[in-house]
């Protein structure tokens, strides 16, 4: 059953609004669907890359209107992060909003080498996957106005383990823990920090994940609501909201937006059976 619908967030909902939306690859990625979500509902969008992926970043965003500002800004430099911090707020004099859409685990984190992976590539998937949320809260939090802002990250619900998800997993749960920390210390200043957690999408990531299509095909069947791994706008359309006033009182918060897998036990009643 295909779920796909329209990116069509109400329209002024980010108005006057400053997004620093990180992550944009290609127009496939979960990051470009809500720069071009937040942009639909009114806000300024400024995209972060680094290295051999600007090229890519840049090129899509020549497909956003207005065409945003792309920023190199590797999430593991700190220096890097605090200089793209002063560019924002030299030229916007702040921000409202910050998408954190980055995760990465070297090959031998994923693919079923869990007990033979080393600490090295480890703890490169725990920096970059992780511990950048941190880095991206600790530069831009202050650049947030009194009345407060919105921190989102994109998480893969690590309150279970995955097939051949491996080391992400642990990661993804590390950023889950490093949510509701961040909701702890910045809530005095009227900041929320949020997760999505989204079903399977189709993105170049997601192509790196062993498995990947076992896991995707099998998604739609056994969600209530269906699931189309080709549509990202239902997972944009909840980053517009949880950037928007209108989740003033969320924080801390995974909110799933996966077609209700998540919800449910035994994938079927033939699944249930086979296992009892």
């Amino acid at each position: 059953m295909s779920t796909q619908h329209p990116s069509t967030p109400a329209q002024g909902l980010l108005r006057g609004r400053r997004i620093l939306v990180t992550g944009v690859l290609t127009p496939r990625s979960i990051a470009f669907a809500i720069a071009a979500a937040a942009q639909a509902a009114g806000a300024e969008v400024v995209l972060t890359s680094f290295g051999r992926a600007m090229s890519l970043t840049r090129k899509s965003a020549e497909r956003l209107s207005p065409v945003p500002e792309v920023l190199e800004m590797d999430v593991t430099d700190v220096a890097q992060v605090q200089a793209v911090a002063e560019h924002v707020r030299g030229t916007w004099g702040g921000v409202d909003g910050v998408v954190h859409a980055i995760g990465f685990a070297p090959p031998d984190c994923l693919g079923g080498g869990f007990l033979e992976a080393p600490w090295s590539s480890v703890s490169t998937a725990f920096h970059v996957s992780s511990y950048s949320l941190q880095t991206l809260a600790a530069a831009f939090a202050p650049l947030m106005p009194e009345t407060g802002g919105s921190i989102v990250t994109l998480t893969f619900d690590a309150r279970v383990a995955w097939p051949v998800y491996d080391w992400m997993g642990p990661a993804k749960a590390a950023l889950e823990a490093i949510v509701r920390y961040l909701a702890r210390e910045l809530g005095p200043r009227r900041i929320r920090v949020n997760t999505i957690s989204a079903g399977p999408l189709e993105t170049i990531a997601a192509r790196s994940i062993p498995g990947f299509e076992t896991l995707k095909s099998s998604w739609g069947r056994h969600s209530p609501l269906g699931w189309d791994s080709s549509d990202s706008g239902p997972v944009a359309d909840v980053t517009a909201f949880l950037l928007s006033d209108l989740s003033r009182a969320i924080t801390g918060e995974m909110i799933h937006v996966d077609g209700g897998y998540h919800s449910q036990g035994a994938p079927s009643l033939e699944t249930a059976e086979a296992n009892l």
